[in-house]
């Protein structure tokens, strides 16, 4: 077989400095080139470049690539530097005063930002709280959510602030009506202010409710946060029904809210009355941890936690005199009490275990 003509690269070779190339051989009638020996013109790949050595592309050698970042790290060192930057930010705005308070003192800022990252490790990995029913909550305008109170101290209402917030696809902020005495204790009333709880007075829900807020009330009070704990799950008394005519008068929808795992937290066996009077506590609790283990007995046991919201109770349809009918207060909130002890029945036997 006659040899195949060797084709020659001079400009290669004067473009590499005199430094000179293995030959290559081409068949005549090889799929690379012409029937006449000479060679076919080389055009550039589809989305790629033209090389302007033509055998930069042959199997051989290749020079070693420069290795590029990853995108996974390129937005992994983002974050970072976003959040620190945001941090700063954050830090430079409380020195200077350039934030915003509403007239009940919520800092909405402060509580996004430290608060509810606070609380969210508890509620999210301590109590693995579960959510159902969040499509109950309207996604906008005011709404009532009334809910059991348990549990000797008042996580519970914490708990169900950030279960509102994290889980509504609208991240609604929860606004608590709380009891006197969380506003005559140092530091707990400014974080209470802070965090957008207010005095548990007919005045401020409706405020609240017409200002298109979620407000959250707990009418057992101190009787449902102090009970024993053979009384656990048993609803205490609802007052005189004032939540229900806070409603009527906003025309909010009452969304009924039970709560199971907060019981047991601090399993309540006994009262020092005596040391809770000189105290000017309510109730003054003894567990089963408490005195007994100093401040170790402060810590929660860890149950498994469910919050449900059940179907809201429509007011807006009632006339303007209907908040002042008591027997219309009475049968709404008869209404209310009995949803809520009926789904805590239903979730404790739907429930595994105390802590699982």
């Amino acid at each position: 077989m006659a040899d195949a003509k060797v084709i020659p690269f001079d400009d290669d070779r004067s473009r590499s400095g005199g430094g000179s190339r293995p030959a290559r051989r081409r068949t005549g009638s090889g799929s690379g080139g012409r029937g006449d020996g000479s060679t076919a013109p080389v055009s550039a790949l589809p989305g790629g470049r033209l090389p302007d050595d033509p055998l930069e592309g042959a199997a051989g050698p290749q020079e070693p690539q420069q290795p590029q970042e990853s995108p996974v790290h390129e937005a992994a060192d983002g974050g970072w530097d976003r959040r620190i930057a945001g941090g700063l930010a954050f830090l430079r705005r409380r020195v200077t005063g350039d934030y915003e308070v509403d007239e009940f003192g919520y800092d909405k800022e402060l509580t996004d930002q430290v608060l509810m990252s606070a609380l969210r490790p508890l509620a999210d990995k301590y109590f693995r709280v579960e959510v159902k029913g969040i499509e109950n909550i309207p996604s906008e305008g005011g709404a009532l959510i009334v809910a059991n109170h348990s549990g000797t101290l008042p996580l519970d209402g914490l708990m169900l602030q950030v279960a509102v917030h994290d889980n509504h696809p609208a991240e609604r902020h929860l606004r608590l009506l709380a009891a006197d005495l969380v506003f005559h204790l140092p530091v707990v009333n400014e974080l209470a202010r802070k965090a957008g709880h207010t005095l548990a007075c007919a005045e401020d829900a409706q405020r609240l409710l017409e200002l298109g807020e979620i407000v959250g009330v707990m009418p057992e009070g101190f009787k449902g946060i102090g009970k024993p704990f053979g009384d656990r799950y048993k609803l205490q008394r609802f007052g005189r029904g004032g939540f229900v005519s806070t409603a009527l008068r906003a025309g909010a929808p009452i969304v009924p809210c039970s709560i199971v795992g907060a019981e047991e937290i601090y399993p309540m066996i006994g009262n020092a009355k005596t040391l809770a009077r000189l105290l000017g506590f309510p109730y003054f609790p003894i567990t089963p941890t408490f005195p007994w283990l100093g401040p170790l007995g402060a810590v929660p046991l860890p149950t498994k936690w469910t919050i449900q919201f059940g179907e809201p109770i429509p007011t807006d349809g009632y006339p303007p005199e209907a908040a002042e009918d008591p027997m219309l207060m009475f049968n709404l909130t008869d209404q209310v009490r009995e949803q809520i002890q009926h789904t805590l029945y239903k979730l404790l036997v739907q429930r595994r275990s105390v802590f699982f």
